[in-house]
């Protein structure tokens, strides 16, 4: 790591993200100078610890910035937008986890087991995927530069943490009711702008974000559109379907990819052995694969039930599983916030 020492705010410290972001730049001993925490007005005022020190987390504003050169973002999107450019007017980098520029073309969508060399075009602003495209992309990557991809269908299977702590919340409480035998009252899920609210405990909800016109959610396009972009390949045919269901921590997917050449499959597994960031759990004989209580609190991809489809040539079947706070979030951007501080020793 280098020994220069960098000035660094982190906006959202008191939310889920950025607590894990927080610890990660104390587990990994981020070369900081002087840290910021900022929050909602709501949340200013909160004590928290880091390396032993006692800090108070400040309302975000746009003055907050004078000083800072690396700036990590986990507030929500419109926090974003209000105050990354105010950030970046200041001098410093923005690392931003949510969706608010993610798809602008002069901001590069990163996820460095992939598409590291992007950084250095960011001009203010680096934005992280979204949870779910980071831990397809990061398994996908090497057997797209080896075989070529031409089509991905995926279905998600994803923990109520990336809708925020009161969904694992509601989770836990509706969970206690129906055990006890009392009537579940859902408040929180799916999170969307209509009433409408549903049971999650028990269940799958096969909605996450709001609907599109064409009868996608949010989280399905957010998916394609990223993944062309981290790939650079607009002629990827992408298809999604994205559920909540009652795990706590960690993302699991069901993906099937048609190959543009004919693969030998021990060398796909071969490839996923030794890809970055990636785990190869895929050994039927013993039931080893992977499962999201045992990806959660680990940094890595872990990717499993890897075979042949049964009904194309080039078809393959996985299963990637990985803690959606983690790599699909939080280490995702501190992962690039350590390429920053390497490159600018």
């Amino acid at each position: 790591m280098s020994q220069k020492l960098f000035n660094v705010a982190v906006v959202g410290a008191t939310g889920a993200v950025g607590e894990q972001i927080l610890k990660l730049l104390e587990a990994r001993n981020f070369p900081i100078a002087t840290l910021k925490l900022l929050s909602s007005a709501r949340s200013a005022g909160t004590k928290i610890l880091f390396k032993g020190e006692e800090y108070t987390v400040e309302e975000a504003a746009p003055t907050s910035f004078e000083g800072i050169d690396i700036a990590l973002f986990s507030a929500g999107g419109d926090v974003s937008k209000a105050l990354a450019p105010h950030a970046v007017a200041s001098g410093a980098v923005c690392i931003d986890n949510t969706n608010a520029f993610r798809m602008d073309p002069e901001t590069p969508l990163v996820v460095p087991e992939v598409n590291i060399d992007k950084i250095s075009e960011h001009k203010g602003i680096i934005a992280n995927p979204n949870c779910s495209t980071i831990q397809m992309v990061a398994a996908l990557k090497p057997l797209y530069d080896r075989f070529g991809i031409s089509r991905i269908l995926v279905s998600t299977y994803q923990a109520v943490s990336g809708a925020g702590a009161r969904a694992v919340d509601e989770l836990m409480r509706q969970t206690k009711e129906i055990v006890n035998g009392n009537e579940v009252k859902p408040d929180i899920l799916p999170v969307s702008s209509l009433p409408v609210k549903h049971q999650i405990a028990f269940n799958a909800i096969p909605q996450i974000d709001k609907f599109q016109d064409n009868g996608y959610t949010l989280e399905e396009m957010k998916m394609i559109r990223e993944t062309k972009k981290i790939m650079g390949d607009e002629s990827l045919e992408i298809s999604t379907t994205c559920v909540r269901i009652p795990v706590l921590y960690g993302h699991s997917e069901s993906v099937y990819v048609e190959f543009k050449e004919d693969y030998d499959l021990q060398e796909v597994k071969e490839l996923l052995a030794s890809a970055p960031g990636v785990v190869l759990q895929d050994d039927p004989a013993e039931q080893l694969y992977p499962l999201a209580s045992d990806a959660a609190g680990q940094l890595e991809v872990f990717v499993g039930r890897v075979r042949r489809d049964l009904t194309h040539p080039r078809g393959l079947n996985l299963w990637i599983v990985s803690d959606n706070l983690l790599k699909g979030a939080a280490w995702n951007a501190v992962q690039i916030a350590e390429y920053i501080a390497i490159e600018n020793k």
